[in-house]
């Protein structure tokens, strides 16, 4: 007997083989859980229970993901009977024992739905998580009463935390999964016939929580409280788990689900909801089709073994593709490789990767002297220092020596890609790939598209970011792209408090209180003073303070003062007096008047500049969405994503009064870089939002 059970939105293809129902979440490609797909499962479960032919049952998935979780477009809207909870309810307490087959992963509200079942069966591609915090949220459906029932509380606690998954294996050493099978659907009919037999079968929300578990939870909540106690969702988790070790189930539910709901409205889930959508749409570029083709791209040559092109082979390398390293003597190659080496030994030291790993990686990397090298490569990128004259030269040699079809790569964070290239001759192939140090761990991948850059270069270098597992964002050409670009206003207005006699603390402490990890000065200190300095004098800026110090060799931790001063081995700095008073003679040279803030104020100074400059980024048509440089942002250099962005962010605050703020500063200062840009009085005027302008400009 089979049907298939269909609407509109979703499905669930039932059928009865040998004594077991087995349901099939067909509502792909993620199975969102819908109320479509509540409704559908809810008459399996009711369909199952009224079969005297059905002893047992197995829910499954037809597509790669078992189930993504709740439908995010749902939230904030009117709750449709039946809610999850109730439905996972109706599982657990069904008559019949049902057990999950996972062939891949379980998130969120998926992850609740194996736990509501008796037994779960994982197929080696089953994964398990429950992302919630990552939205602003806790797990809603039980997730913080179930699982704390089956891992010991602090380890429960640690994986909703951290928003972490764990793949098969790590489920089955835990508990988490009863099985792993390569079919799990067969395994799990089997497995849900031998309960049947037994007459009975375990009920998550019925076992007890382990014998010590209150006390290392104890533990884990106060360490979060210190780290992250400023998420609203970590008060709300630590509240739910305690409620799973000192109430019975039904009120422990209770106090998860109203947790949960406090949380949906709260500023902080509207942001993280904001990211989770911009992230979604950050790969589409306006006026390009699905059927656009790809370059293919199974290896790649990198011009530089620095510490820059040594982090790109390694993500490289890492995404198994053939990486050939280039260097201009076998000295320097052999060092190159040889930190990537040494890097690769460390991850093995603290056990995040095995020797077998290492090894399998390592042989993923060759290398070779000279520009003859990137003749095989289907992508070359110039990691090299940033100086046109160079990169013009390497571009016109690439020109020659890389076969035709090769995507040719600049890592650039802040020069003319187009006049790179023009360099090559064939600047149809050319395009920035900004890579953000270290190159392997950061996420975000600028993708600078050139006037001449071929559509489906650009369309093959998004999709290669994500097959590296980055975040790829598209940029057009101006100098620093989005990112730096924006930060060189906020740089310009932490000069400007420091001239009005607000110190390098003070404005750090206001930054890391909004939720950024490190302040300006400390950001300037830890990246090198020389970095900004150089570039001023060479493409203009303002920075007084900062090229003083430049200047006298103060160039931060690596010469252990800068705004800060470093002990010997140290990497958190302490104040200076004389930057106080090298701030105060620059001062009074320009005539500025000394205006001490507060916190808040500071922010605006900051922040306001940044929006300001994002808005012009946006009418210049280098970002297409604002949403975009909130990514960049919260992926390249910090910003909290609990806030959602500095655009998001200036929504927030209200476009008006950052228009009101801009122009009164730009008077008082004599600072015509903080006019207000003219789309940016426009959207006040009308009453409108960034946010508006991301309507027809998506695919």
């Amino acid at each position: 007997m089979n049907s298939r059970t269909t609407t509109a939105q979703a499905s669930v293809n039932y059928s009865v083989i040998d004594g077991v129902a087995v349901a099939l979440l067909d509502a792909l490609p993620v199975n969102a859980l819908s109320v479509y797909l509540r409704r559908e499962l809810c008459d399996a479960m009711d369909r199952a229970a009224a079969d005297p032919t059905v002893r047992a049952v197995v829910l499954g998935s037809t597509g790669k993901i078992f189930c993504a979780g709740a439908d995010i477009t749902e939230f904030g809207k009117p709750p449709v009977a039946p809610s999850l909870p109730e439905v996972l309810s109706r599982i657990e307490g069904s008559p019949k024992p049902v057990v999950a087959a996972i062939n891949g992963a379980a998130l969120g509200g998926g992850c609740e739905l194996t736990l509501a079942c008796h037994a779960r069966v994982a197929g080696p591609k089953a994964g398990f998580g429950l992302p919630e915090v990552k939205l602003g949220l806790i797990p809603g459906a039980g997730g913080t009463q179930r699982l704390p029932r089956i891992l010991p509380p602090a380890d429960a606690f640690a994986m909703m935390l951290s928003g972490r998954s764990i793949k098969a294996d790590e489920a089955a050493a835990k508990g988490l999964a009863d099985e792993i099978a390569n079919d799990p659907i067969a395994a799990a009919r089997a497995l849900a016939l031998r309960l049947a037999d037994a007459g009975s079968w375990p009920v998550t929300s019925a076992r007890k929580i382990a014998d010590g578990g209150a006390e290392a939870f104890a533990e884990a909540a106060a360490d979060a409280r210190r780290k992250h106690g400023g998420l609203l969702s970590t008060g709300a988790l630590i509240r739910a788990v305690q409620a799973a070790l000192t109430k019975p189930f039904q009120e422990g539910l209770a106090v998860e689900r109203e947790e949960f709901l406090k949380l949906i409205p709260s500023d902080q889930a509207v942001a993280l909801r904001h990211v989770f959508f911009a992230e979604r749409i950050a790969g589409h570029i306006p006026g390009m089709t699905k059927e656009m083709s790809a370059r293919a791209v199974e290896s790649v040559a990198i011009i530089g073994a620095g510490t820059m092109g040594g982090g790109i082979a390694m993500t490289f390398a890492n995404a198994g593709i053939p990486v050939r390293l280039i260097e201009t003597s076998r000295e320097l190659l052999d060092k190159g490789i040889g930190r990537i080496r040494d890097n690769y030994a460390v991850s093995v030291q603290r056990g995040s990767m095995s020797q077998d790993a290492m090894d399998a990686v390592l042989a993923q990397i060759d290398g070779a002297v000279g520009l003859e090298g990137v003749a095989a490569a289907d992508l070359v990128i110039e990691a090299v220092f940033e100086d046109m004259d160079v990169k013009r030269q390497i571009f016109a040699e690439i020109g020659r020596f890389a076969k035709p079809g090769a995507i040719l790569a600049t890592n650039t964070s802040y020069l003319d890609v187009n006049e790179i290239a023009q360099a090559s001759g064939r600047p149809a192939d050319v395009l920035g790939l900004h890579f953000f140090s270290p190159a392997n761990v950061m996420r975000l991948l600028e993708v600078v598209r050139a006037d001449e850059t071929a559509p489906d270069v650009l369309a093959t270098a998004v999709a290669l970011g994500r097959r590296i597992g980055k975040l790829p964002v598209v940029s057009g050409v101006c100098f620093g792209f989005i990112g730096n670009r924006m930060l060189a206003q906020r740089t310009r207005a932490a000069e400007r408090l420091l001239l009005a006699g607000n110190s390098p603390t003070g404005i750090d402490a206001a930054i890391t209180a909004f939720g950024f990890r490190m302040g300006q000065f400390a950001m300037l200190d830890l990246a090198g003073i020389d970095i900004g300095w150089r570039t001023r004098k060479a493409f203009g800026g303002f920075a007084p303070v900062g090229d003083r110090l430049a200047e006298m060799g103060r160039f931060g931790q690596k010469t252990g003062r800068g705004f800060y001063i470093y002990a010997e081995g140290q990497r958190k700095g302490t104040p200076d007096p004389e930057v106080a008073a090298i701030a105060a003679s620059e001062a009074r040279a320009l005539g500025i008047t000394p205006e001490l803030l507060a916190r808040d104020q500071l922010i605006e100074r900051l922040f306001y500049p940044m929006v300001n400059e994002g808005v012009r980024i946006l009418d210049e048509g280098i970002a297409y969405r604002p949403s975009d440089i909130d990514l960049v942002w919260i992926n390249g250099y910090g910003w909290p994503n609990w806030t959602g962005g500095p655009m998001f962010w200036a929504d927030q605050v209200g476009l008006d009064r950052i228009v009101a703020s801009l122009t009164e500063q730009a008077e008082r200062l004599n600072a015509p870089e903080l006019v207000p840009a003219p789309l940016l009085v426009q959207l006040a005027a009308e009453g409108r939002n960034l946010a508006s302008l991301t309507k027809g400009n998506q695919v």
